[in-house]
């Protein structure tokens, strides 16, 4: 399937539509290696930061912390509706294995802006850990290990193109949609029942099995030159979600399973 003919069955609004994908695409293939400085950067001021809060109070951002979670909730929300409506028309109309080969997500007239908002979101997500560090809450490895790599590797993938960025991204949209509505309502005061808690912490755990299967397919799809991508991509992708999944794994036994207090975590 061509990409400059594939239509969606849904309205299309006018930034969606008039997005020049193909200047951000040349952009992020000229800028993508930034996303390293970017990532020295947080971790100078995070740890700095740390440094900086350990004989000071703590501050009190929660109307801050608020309106930041409830900008994140409403992005991803809008942005797994859109991303996820192209994916199920793509899996009704050609099958599994063109939803995951087909580069169409990078320039269909409704997901391509929401492609490149996707990755450009990652390195203002970074903001995350401003409020941990400000508020003298534990911050831990699995925290900022993630934002710094879904930085750094949803540029490296996006300059390319590569097969499976559509499941990767709606994915993401999708548990950043649960976790981030989670947060607002916890910086809004409302006692939310522990299972939610379980149930977005298992929702990552699955994002990261479904990343480690449609990498693997990709590789497999590949061989066959059915699927547009690279093995360093793949080998990257796949110690990435593996990582995350031994983490996150690790981090529901500790909070759920002994009966620990959940610890406090903004990440995928």
């Amino acid at each position: 399937m061509n990409a400059t003919e594939f239509q969606l069955p849904l309205t299309e609004y006018d930034f969606e539509r008039h997005f020049d994908e193909r200047s951000a695409i040349e952009w992020m293939q000229d800028n993508w290696k930034k996303s390293f400085l970017f990532g020295a950067v947080y971790v100078v001021l995070v740890f700095g930061g740390q440094h900086f809060m350990k004989e000071r109070q703590k501050f009190d951002l929660r109307r801050v912390l608020l309106l930041w979670s409830l900008s994140l909730a409403i992005f991803s929300i809008i942005g797994a509706v859109r991303t996820g409506c192209f994916m199920l028309y793509m899996l009704r109309t050609s099958g599994f294995k063109q939803s995951v080969c087909d580069q169409s997500f990078y320039y269909g007239p409704i997901s391509k802006f929401w492609a490149c908002a996707f990755v450009l979101s990652k390195a203002p997500e970074l903001g995350d850990t401003m409020f941990i560090v400000l508020r003298k809450q534990r911050l831990i490895f699995l925290h900022w290990y993630h934002h710094i790599t879904v930085l750094v590797y949803s540029w490296y993938s996006y300059k390319d193109q590569v097969a499976g960025g559509g499941w990767f991204m709606t994915m993401n949209y999708t548990v950043h949609a649960l976790m981030y509505s989670y947060y607002t309502a916890r910086a809004a005061g409302l006692r939310v029942p522990k299972p939610c808690a379980i149930i977005i912490t298992s929702s990552q755990i699955a994002q990261m099995v479904m990343g480690l299967a449609v990498s693997a397919l990709v590789y497999q799809w590949m061989q066959d030159g059915d699927c547009p991508s690279y093995i360093d991509n793949i080998v990257w992708a796949s110690l990435m979600y593996l990582s995350y999944l031994l983490l996150f794994s690790f981090f529901f036994y500790q909070s759920y399973v002994k009966g620990l207090k959940p610890t406090s975590i903004k990440t995928e």
